[in-house]
């Protein structure tokens, strides 16, 4: 293994700079771009040695190819709200590989040549509001990733009208967005086929190393790492190296891995260098530390039961019945969104975000939903002076530690 002597502060905020963020732009960004260039030679061995990942550093930006070892459906463009959101922004980025770097051209002709590269017998209809903000989804999503410049225009307009010009100028990053694959992507049937088809060289042939990197991917990438959607053997290779691991990853990230029976999970003492964090700022993030906290009074008081996998399983039933009953204990707290909502729209969003943390997985009729072990981690209430306010004639209920 290669020795990585003087991986300091700067290389560990650059290495989570690289798990967060898609690329790295020199013109956006050139502190963060500077420090990645300085240390890139200590940040390719790491990532290629634990992850199997290939960083690029090129002239004008730095990036990392994240290749997820599970895929999840959070892990699409969070923008995007359906399959033609995709299937455009294909398109696009064919249309953008006939143009040069710094070369402008019109939302107009843009349109023309994604109409006809659209695939599917429907195909588009710019005269159709929906297509149009399928459109809209796609160019702001390029041009927040600097892949296009807006010289003059406004591409929200064009949800009003297909009328609406833009001009665009096309930047030399354009062609890097796509990553490249060991060959045509015509040869592969499934997703799976695309994954499978990663190189490994040398010591990257061998299982253990296979193992290491799908381990640390899964640590890395996800909000945790579940033993049952696991490949065989990796959550007992975890357990068997987990003060090595625990160390290496506190030394190169910053982050301190939890090992319990059946999950495993990356927590961050300080929220400093990292974006994505639970819980954040929005309320659905309350009423989800709140479940928690009503889930281990269920489980104490044994009403719910685990399974061997430590998961408890819910019909929507008692999941909604769960939720009407943290409405009625914390609403007073809860912004009006949710105060005056109806139970039933609560649960849907907050189920929809248990799911997206790793928190519940739900089939799609949503029959059985089942609760994850990463959930027993948490729980969370309102300080001791709000409950003093709402029951300043009675005693409040028994306070929940975070």
């Amino acid at each position: 293994m290669t020795e990585r002597k003087g991986f300091d502060d700067l290389a560990r905020e650059a290495l989570i700079t690289l798990l967060e963020n898609f690329w790295i732009l020199r013109e956006q960004d050139p502190d963060a771009y500077q420090t990645i260039r300085d240390r890139e030679n200590m940040l390719k061995d790491y990532l290629l040695d634990k992850l199997g990942y290939h960083l690029i550093v090129h002239r004008y930006f730095a990036k990392l190819e994240k290749i997820p070892a599970i895929p999840e459906a959070w892990m699409g463009i969070e923008t995007f709200q359906s399959p033609r959101d995709y299937a455009l922004l294909c398109c696009a980025l064919a249309y953008l590989e006939g143009i040069t770097g710094y070369e402008q051209f019109l939302l107009s002709d843009l349109c023309s040549e994604v109409q006809a590269l659209y695939p599917g017998e429907l195909g588009l209809d710019w005269r159709n509001y929906e297509h149009r903000k399928s459109l809209v989804r796609v160019l702001q999503l390029l041009v927040g990733l600097g892949v296009l410049t807006v010289v003059d225009g406004d591409t929200s307009l064009f949800n009003q009208s297909e009328g609406n010009e833009v001009l665009y100028e096309v930047s030399v990053v354009a062609r890097y967005f796509m990553r490249s694959y060991p060959k045509d992507l015509f040869h592969f049937q499934t997703k799976e086929e695309i994954l499978a088809a990663e190189i490994f060289e040398g010591e990257g042939e061998s299982t253990g190393a296979r193992r290491r990197n799908r381990v640390y991917r899964q640590l890395l990438l996800s909000p945790s790492m579940h033993r049952e959607e696991s490949e065989e053997g990796d959550f007992l290779y975890l357990r068997n190296f987990r003060t090595r691991i625990a160390d290496d990853l506190e030394k190169h990230t910053g982050l301190q891995l939890e090992v319990y029976r059946n999950t495993a999970m990356l927590c961050a003492s300080e929220p400093r260098s990292i974006q994505t964090l639970f819980p954040d700022q929005k309320g659905i993030s309350d009423i989800i530390l709140q479940f928690a906290a009503f889930t281990r009074s269920q489980l104490a008081e044994e009403k719910w039961t685990c399974d061997s996998m430590g998961c408890v399983n819910l019909t929507l039933l008692e999941f909604e019945q769960a939720v009407k009953f943290c409405k009625e204990t914390y609403k007073e707290g809860w912004s009006k969104q949710y105060r005056e909502g109806l139970i039933k729209e609560i649960a849907k969003e907050l189920l929809e975000h248990l799911v997206d943390w790793k928190f519940a997985k739900a089939g799609e009729e949503r029959h059985i939903i089942r609760i994850l072990p990463a959930l027993g981690r948490l729980a969370g209430d309102y300080p001791k002076d709000f409950w003093d306010k709402q029951y300043s004639n009675s005693e409040g209920p028994e306070l929940l530690e975070v």
